[in-house]
């Protein structure tokens, strides 16, 4: 039996199993790239086509998001499959056609008794219409994975290359400052009179201590997996520390013992104002962000005094972001 299909199908014949088999092109958009959906997570993101078209057919597929692994085919966005069951709902009814063509070209087209009713069937030949297009989100910047090669996009925060997984450190850690700068910028853009509130609310205040509270999270996460990737006996160095990486002076005593690597002698790299912001986190997150002994040991110089509230600017909040990334790139072999 043959088909007719609509432009970007094809008929390919009957399995072994008996099965009709038929191809559907998914088109890419003008850069080349075509989506991808989780089964998991049901987050989107997009694939370049001609590294995707390279890849093995027993690969799994891994959602830069969650980290779900599956087949290829589980990754289909709502569109795609749209599209794949238009041709199968296309296919039914001509087999549909078919079935019936073959039932009623064997019957008797009259009877000598008028207790029966006659029936007859015309079939007109089938036209399928076209397939459903693909309008999926745009693609807003290319990324390279640096451990395989492979271009792709994706639309919030992600840990995996949907290829060869988990994202190196540095990558993290880059995309996550990145965010962070991006997220400060975008307060500039706020019109005057919702400022104006937002300001007297205390938000603008709120958001730069929150940045700065990621921003020694992004570090610590950083320096944590490169200590452990360069340092064989990591474990049992760091075990009963607890959260060592989140003291800024115990992560360059660790780097500077175990690896030879001091950030406080780091040129264009400012310890004592790394102390500071670092300190201040750390007294928004425990003491309501006033200052106390443990603030006055890490910044003897400070004209605070125990109990005074630490005010932490955008512009430490900038500082911050800068600093962290130059920190990294003095802990880590790659350039943040």
């Amino acid at each position: 039996m043959s088909f007719r299909t609509a432009d970007g199908a094809n008929y390919q014949g009957r399995d072994a199993s008996g099965h009709e088999r038929f191809s559907v092109s998914i088109p890419y958009d003008e850069h080349g790239y075509f989506g991808r959906e989780c089964p998991a997570c049901q987050q989107i993101f997009r694939m370049n086509g001609e590294d995707y078209d390279a890849l093995p057919d027993d690969l799994e597929l891994i959602c830069p998001y969650c980290g779900h692994r599956d087949e290829h085919s589980e990754f289909m966005t709502t569109e795609q499959r749209d599209r794949v069951m238009r041709v199968a709902q296309d296919a039914a009814m001509q087999l549909v056609t078919k079935a019936l063509d073959k039932s009623f070209g064997s019957m008797a087209r009259s009877t000598r008794n008028n207790r029966f009713v006659t029936v007859t069937c015309r079939s007109k030949p089938f036209y399928p219409q076209p397939l459903p297009g693909i309008d999926e989100e745009r693609l807003v910047r290319e990324r390279t994975c640096v451990e395989c090669g492979v271009r792709y996009a994706v639309f919030g925060e992600h840990r995996f290359c949907p290829v060869s997984g988990a994202l190196g450190a540095s990558v993290v850690a880059e995309d996550a400052l990145s965010a962070e700068r991006i997220k400060l910028a975008a307060l500039d853009d706020i019109p005057a009179e919702q400022r104006a509130v937002l300001r007297e609310q205390g938000v603008f205040d709120r958001i730069a201590v929150d940045t700065l509270g990621r921003v020694v999270g992004i570090v610590e996460a950083f320096a944590s997996s490169e200590f452990r990737r360069r340092v064989p006996t990591a474990d049992a160095i760091l075990k009963g520390r607890g959260n060592v990486f989140q003291r800024l002076d115990d992560t360059a005593d660790l780097f500077a013992a175990q690896l030879d690597v001091n950030p406080r002698v780091a040129p264009d790299l400012d310890w004592e104002v790394l102390r500071r912001l670092w300190a201040a986190r750390h007294a928004h997150v425990h003491a309501d962000g006033r200052v106390d002994e443990k603030y006055l040991r890490a910044v003897p110089t400070t004209s605070l005094k125990v109990g005074q509230r630490i005010v932490v600017s955008s512009r430490d909040a900038l500082s911050a972001i800068d600093l962290a990334a130059a920190l990294c790139e003095v802990l880590g072999d790659r350039t943040i």
